[in-house]
C-alpha cells in the first residue's frame, strides 16, 4: 500500500506541478476562453467539474474530521485534483482498513 500512496501522491505533485507550469506559459483568461468557445471545451469542464464532486461526495462520507473534509473539498473546485490526490495518498490506510472491516462483516 505504501507503494500506492506514494504513487497517488506523485501524480498529485506532478499535476500541482503542471498547474504552476501552465500558469506560466499561458493567460488562464484567454485559455479559458477558448476552452469554453468550443462545445467539447465545455463538455470536458463538466466532466471536471462532475469528478470535482464526486470526489467531494467521497470525502465528505470518508474523512471522520469535518473541518478536514471542508478543508479539502472547498478548494478543489479552485485547485483541481492535487488537493483529492494528496487526501487519499495520506488517508488511503484509513479507507482500505474501513473497506476491509465492512467485507468483514458483511460476511458474518
Amino acid at each position: 500500500m505504501t507503494l500506492t500512496r506514494i504513487f497517488v501522491g506523485a501524480l498529485s505533485l506532478g499535476f500541482g506541478a503542471l498547474v504552476v507550469w501552465a500558469f506560466g506559459a499561458a493567460s488562464f483568461g484567454e485559455s479559458f476562453a477558448a476552452i469554453t468557445s468550443d462545445p467539447w471545451g465545455i463538455v470536458s469542464l463538466a466532466d471536471l467539474y462532475l469528478g470535482f464532486i464526486l470526489a467531494a461526495v467521497l470525502v465528505w462520507i470518508l474523512e471522520p474530521s469535518r473541518p478536514l473534509a471542508l478543508a479539502v473539498i472547498l478548494p478543489t473546485f479552485f485547485l483541481g485534483n492535487i488537493v483529492p490526490g494528496l487526501w487519499l495518498a495520506a488517508r488511503l490506510p484509513m479507507i482500505v482498513s474501513r473497506v476491509s472491516d465492512r467485507q468483514s462483516a458483511s460476511s458474518i
